[in-house]
């Protein structure tokens, strides 16, 4: 006869697991931050209900149903996070005032550290690259709940549509059902989720170089090279977007606080499975945070890019608010 589970048992468990709830809980939510207290409140729920678990499926399998039941309770008084480019058109005049909207729940990059991506973590397994990249993280936004919940389930995480029928409550009909209408939303919106997202080529590589020494040298006619000719820029919480090199040259030109060589900083991070900076203003002697920006390559250019202003990513990211001038990449 097996003794009944204990709670030291379930903390002794369930921990390593927690990196890829957290990119489980980010893809249905889009914030990394909500993701962060979901997971928390899926710990604290499955550890007091822990003693009763009887076993019928993996602690893994029982974690990611009370983490998916948690976000979609969630998800019921909560918008779907945006970005710009999920509003509206291309802003024309690269050259205007900036809007900003600090209403709207902006979609957010997540730390390739929290969600599993680096390192040879198992949970790396399940949180691969493709199923963070920052376009499908905003694509999944616009689906339903439910529906944004069966395609994790289903196309991500690879489980049977009786799995998942019980994870949501409802019929395997339904889920085939639900499933068949996610696929057709998410294809007008999005890549595949089966495409794939391979490391860096040597010619992407040397590019992305280009494109850190472009922007710290503050040459804005370089930067016009490194794009695709229909390249994205969009910046929450800013609600323009804009389209094409020059426009996003001019866009640099005009509205980026840096007026000469050595005023920005771009120091490497990792987000979304993706090549990211966090960006410094200089101030005197002191680089300040600035902004932490994502990059989508499209071949061998950068077709997207962007620009986060929370201030609360920085600590997220475990960056210093402050980059010391003596400090070099």
């Amino acid at each position: 006869m097996t003794d009944k589970p204990t709670n030291e048992d379930f903390l002794r468990l369930a921990d390593p697991m927690r990196r890829e709830l957290l990119a489980h809980c980010y893809r249905m939510m889009g914030s990394v931050h909500e993701a962060e207290d979901l997971v928390q409140e899926t710990y604290l729920r499955a550890w007091r209900g822990y003693e009763n678990f009887e076993g019928r499926s993996s602690l893994r399998t029982w974690l990611y149903r009370i983490a998916t039941t948690t976000c979609l309770t969630a998800l019921d008084s909560r918008s779907r996070r945006p970005l710009p480019t999920g509003l509206g058109a291309p802003s024309l005049d690269a050259s205007a005032p900036l809007v900003q909207d600090g209403e709207v729940p902006w979609l957010e990059p997540v730390p390739d550290t929290l969600a599993g991506v680096t390192g040879d973590d198992p949970a790396s397994i399940v949180t691969s690259r493709e199923s963070i990249r920052l376009a499908l993280i905003a694509a999944l936004q616009h689906l339903p709940p439910r529906q944004r919940a069966v395609l994790i389930l289903r196309d991500v995480l690879k489980w049977k549509a009786a799995e998942v029928a019980e994870a949501v409550g409802t019929s395997t009909a339904a889920v085939n059902s639900i499933l068949q209408r996610a696929r057709a939303q998410l294809s007008e919106v999005s890549p595949s989720l089966d495409d794939p997202v391979e490391p860096l080529t040597q010619e992407q590589q040397a590019l992305l170089d280009q494109y850190v020494a472009a922007f710290e040298n503050y040459d804005i006619e370089g930067l016009v090279d490194l794009f695709t000719k229909d390249a994205v820029w969009e910046m929450p919480p800013f609600v323009g977007w804009y389209q094409g090199p020059e426009n996003i040259a001019r866009l640099v030109a005009t509205r980026c606080p840096a007026e000469q060589a050595g005023d920005l900083k771009l120091v490497p991070i990792g987000a979304n499975g993706q090549p990211a900076f966090a960006v410094y203003h200089r101030r005197g002697d002191v680089y300040e945070q600035f902004a932490i920006m994502v990059l989508t390559f499209s071949g061998e250019r950068v077709g997207h890019v962007g620009m986060f202003f929370e201030e609360t990513l920085f600590e997220t990211f475990g960056m210093p608010a402050k980059w010391e001038g003596s400090e070099t990449k």
